[in-house]
């Protein structure tokens, strides 16, 4: 990946993430060679203590099952048994995530298993790395995941699984008497659960950045800290939901659109989402590179020394 220049402010947003950023390795972003989709599991969340006279039976989280089929049919980690190059790009892109999660725990950082997803623009392929990563924490012996569809104008992933959903996010950001275990779904991916959008909402910005919302993410992150989870959040650029959950999660990953995304783009999403420390990249839809030394190839953070040869703002 080129080289995103710095606008020389000492004490901007941009040069502070940047600095962050240029003492991270190599291996904190990778690029992928296709487009795909996953998913994930978390056990219910009992968000309102207050509600235990609410009968079990109707607290409980509902199962479905995932259309494998068409899931592997839109690039999906379907559960098929091959090794492939996906497959693995995804391990690695893992591996990173599971080490900065657990920096941020040792360092007290609440929200540490928080790990937003999200792009500059449209079709760059969040969603398709949010689905993927969570079908690949999944598969851990030691780990579970719930991919939060928090993409509230175009939400896609129960979709993508093939599963019916109603009643979601928005839903229990809302109304304060559904509890959060209603509805969410598991799925018959062993550690693999759903938490669907919900209806759509006028105020979903509001709702956002409410106190509810705020609480609500504490209340996953706190009681199951075993647990990865996994936001599939707005275009940064869209909307400014992106950057209101920026406030709430350990971790970002900026998918980024090999040849396609400029350079401006990813300097303006960095701007909007540096309150969070820890921002890493994911290069998609990367061309295969036969003898490529990794499954995918790597692309370095920001280095200063080369602002001034990438200073344009041209594509990447």
């Amino acid at each position: 990946m080129g080289q995103i220049e710095n606008d020389k402010k000492s004490t901007s947003l941009v040069e502070r993430a940047v600095s962050r950023l240029e003492s991270a390795t190599d291996e904190s972003a990778l690029a992928l060679t296709q487009d795909r989709n996953p998913i994930e599991d978390v056990e219910q969340v009992d968000l309102n203590q207050d509600q235990d006279t609410q009968p079990e039976s109707e607290r409980e989280s509902r199962a479905a099952k995932i259309d494998y089929s068409y899931l592997r049919s839109t690039g999906g980690l379907g559960a098929n048994g091959s090794i492939t190059r996906t497959i693995e790009e995804f391990r690695l892109i893992k591996r990173s995530v599971f080490l900065t999660a657990a920096n941020r725990r040792q360092d007290g950082i609440k929200n540490s298993n928080l790990i937003m997803v999200t792009s500059s623009r449209e079709s760059e392929g969040k969603t398709f790395v949010s689905l993927n990563l969570a079908m690949s924490i999944a598969a851990e012996r030691d780990s579970t995941a719930l991919l939060i569809d928090a993409d509230l104008n175009n939400p896609s992933i129960p979709s993508r699984l093939g599963i019916r959903s109603e009643r979601g996010l928005i839903d229990v950001l809302e109304d304060e008497s559904i509890d959060l275990a209603e509805v969410l779904i598991r799925t018959d991916a062993d550690g693999l659960s759903v938490l669907p959008s919900g209806r759509r909402h006028r105020l979903s910005s509001e709702l956002f950045s409410s106190a509810r919302m705020s609480l609500l993410l504490a209340e996953i992150s706190e009681r199951y800290s075993d647990r990865m989870v996994i936001l599939d959040a707005p275009p940064v650029l869209a909307t400014s939901e992106a950057a209101t959950l920026a406030m709430h999660v350990g971790q970002i990953l900026l998918v980024v659109e090999a040849g396609k995304t400029t350079r401006s783009a990813i300097k303006e999403s960095l701007n909007l989402i540096s309150i969070c420390p820890n921002v890493g990249f994911v290069l998609n839809k990367a061309p295969f590179q036969f003898g490529a030394t990794r499954f995918g190839s790597y692309y370095k953070y920001y280095r200063k020394s080369y602002y001034k040869k990438y200073r344009r703002s041209d594509g990447i």
